[in-house]
């Protein structure tokens, strides 16, 4: 996939979907038919990653897209960052790596701090809707998870950007925990549309991923 078509699937998506809640620099790229990056480090790149952690097959190819799927609009370092974080720790998770060995990979490509526990962070955590300040938090709530509705629960509990935390916490424990548990995930398809219901269904059935 070039730039050019992250760029089209974007736009494709906002105009199906214009009142789904993007953050307001993004809402205005699209809004206005941009084309062009705008130096964004914002936790969206970060956000919509975690599907380049099933697409491809070596850490490589995940790292360079992750990258190219954020620099369309997240430019900035920290926005490529984030958005690449996500993805290899989904992708190693699919992998069946374990979690230290996910927590050191990601520490030393990336420089995030990791080990901080939730119970030290959680009363100093803020909103915050920077890569830096989100992914390194989602993270830590996956690596602490004993399930895949206990990492969103943790991820959730530090309240600020709970549906991004949520998304990204949950997108690294559904690899790793080998799925979204039934009882979730029908609730969570109940509330789609047709167009997007069978769009997540063929990407399951594409990369053969299964409810739990």
């Amino acid at each position: 996939m070039n730039d050019l078509d992250y760029v089209d699937t974007f736009h494709d998506y906002f105009l199906a979907y214009p009142a789904a809640g993007y953050g307001y620099r993004f809402f205005h790229w699209c809004s206005a038919g941009g084309r062009q990056p705008y130096n964004s480090y914002g936790n969206g790149s970060a956000m919509r990653a975690p599907a380049v952690g099933y697409a491809f097959v070596s850490l490589s190819e995940v790292l360079a897209q992750a990258a190219r799927s954020a620099e369309v609009t997240h430019n900035h370092p920290e926005g490529i960052k984030g958005a690449q974080a996500t993805a290899a720790a989904v992708f190693m998770a699919r992998q069946g790596d374990a979690k230290n060995r996910i927590k050191d990979s990601l520490e030393h490509q990336f420089g995030y701090n990791l080990n901080t526990r939730l119970d030290e962070l959680r009363p100093i955590y803020r909103f915050d809707e920077t890569c830096q300040g989100t992914v390194p938090a989602a993270l830590i709530a996956f690596l602490e998870s004993h399930s895949y509705e206990d990492a969103v629960r943790k991820a959730v509990s530090f309240g600020g950007d709970a549906d991004t935390l949520a998304c990204i916490t949950g997108a690294v424990a559904e690899a790793h925990y080998g799925g979204v548990p039934s009882v979730i995930a029908q609730q969570a398809m109940a509330l789609f549309d047709d167009r997007f219901r069978r769009i997540v269904e063929q990407f399951c059935a594409r990369y053969d991923i299964h409810m739990a």
